[in-house]
């Protein structure tokens, strides 16, 4: 029975604990469900409230989710490991594959809620892309699952006077997807710059990655530019912050 003392963690963090051992050590698996407030209120000797705050801790950590009328089940999910320089090489989209193929490798990536539009750019959209005051931009915007779980959303803009007219302006880009259309225009990316910041999503954020409570997310800002250094798309990207682990390798 946990018992806290003096410098020791609360009761309620030493039962999470138990139960977070639980499910890393496959006791508990994907789907099971866990003990109830009453369960642990008898196994630990515990006040109701202490059994909630444990479970609290679990289901602000992702690791579980609440089922109305049912109980608390384990969420275990495989975070997807998105390596920055391999998921971005010419080789990859210039071959025809999708930059996600670099991720999700066998799992079942999909992408849904597609929409494009043209629209005015945006004042740090056109100070990104360095265009003048009046341009406009292509705007393509998609939300990625990845085993049947939301991941990402995505917005991409591009220059109108670019790709206005051109299957990148189309909901189907083609094989190796909007960097391999850049590249038949003459405009292949061939260097990459990205910017990353934590923060706590927005109502809408969490209802369209569908976000349990307390679960951060990335902000990812990509601009792609060609070999002159000319800038042809600014990619913001909103990742659940649960779901994924960022790679990046350098030399030394």
């Amino acid at each position: 029975m946990p018992t806290s003392e003096n410098d020791s963690p609360p009761v309620y963090r030493e039962i999470a604990e138990a139960l977070r051992h639980a499910i890393a050590s496959g006791e508990l698996a994907d789907g099971d469900r866990l003990p109830g407030e009453n369960d642990l209120m008898k196994r630990y000797g515990v006040a109701r409230a202490t059994a909630r705050q444990a479970l609290s801790v679990l289901i602000n950590e992702g690791i579980v989710v609440p089922v109305r009328g049912s109980g608390i089940y384990v969420r275990a999910f495989r975070p997807l490991r998105r390596h920055g320089p391999r998921r971005l090489s010419r080789e990859l989209w210039d071959n025809g594959r999708a930059i996600w193929e670099a991720d999700a490798t066998d799992r079942e990536f999909e992408t849904d809620s597609i929409t494009v539009r043209e629209i005015p750019a945006p004042d740090y959209v056109s100070r990104a892309l360095e265009l003048p005051g009046e341009a406009r931009v292509v705007c393509r915007r998609r939300r990625y699952h990845l085993d049947g779980r939301p991941m990402q959303l995505a917005t991409s803009y591009l220059p109108a006077a670019l790709v206005a007219g051109t299957a990148i302006a189309e909901t189907e880009t083609g094989p190796g997807g909007i960097y391999a259309r850049l590249s038949e225009l003459g405009y292949a990316p061939a260097h990459f710059t990205e910017e990353i910041r934590v923060r706590m999503p927005s109502p809408t954020e969490t209802e369209e990655l569908q976000l349990s409570a307390g679960t951060p997310i990335l902000d990812v800002l990509r601009t792609a530019l060609t070999a002159r250094r000319l800038p042809v798309e600014l990619n913001e990207m909103t990742l659940d912050g649960s779901a994924y682990i960022l790679q990046y390798d350098f030399d030394a």
